[in-house]
């Protein structure tokens, strides 16, 4: 529940136009931040390597979705940096969870 509540979040957040929004810090890290939360709840959720796969792929191609469609909101357009961005945050958090079991 956690992750369709966050995966809703980002994506209304993404989807007004940034005159709606308040002045918000550095673009780029938000969207590193945001799919790296979202990667670290999805792969929770997955069930193994397979299920985990899909899931950040699936996140991958929501964030191009995504970024697709900012070119249709007033403010807003396409950036491939913002999709680096993401991918960076999805690899972070793959990463981390691989890294996280060598200490406990």
């Amino acid at each position: 529940m956690m992750f369709v509540g966050a995966a809703a979040a980002l994506s209304a957040g993404c989807l007004v136009p940034n005159r709606w929004l308040p002045p918000l810090p550095n673009d780029k890290v938000m969207h590193f931040a945001a799919f790296a939360v979202l990667s670290g709840l999805a792969l929770r959720i997955a069930d193994g390597a397979v299920e985990s796969a899909a899931w950040l792929l699936g996140l991958l191609v929501g964030g191009w979705v995504i970024e697709c469609l900012q070119a249709l909101v007033p403010d807003r357009s396409f950036c491939w940096r913002d999709i680096g961005a993401n991918a960076a945050g999805i690899a972070f958090a793959a990463a981390c969870t691989q890294i996280a079991p060598m200490f406990a």
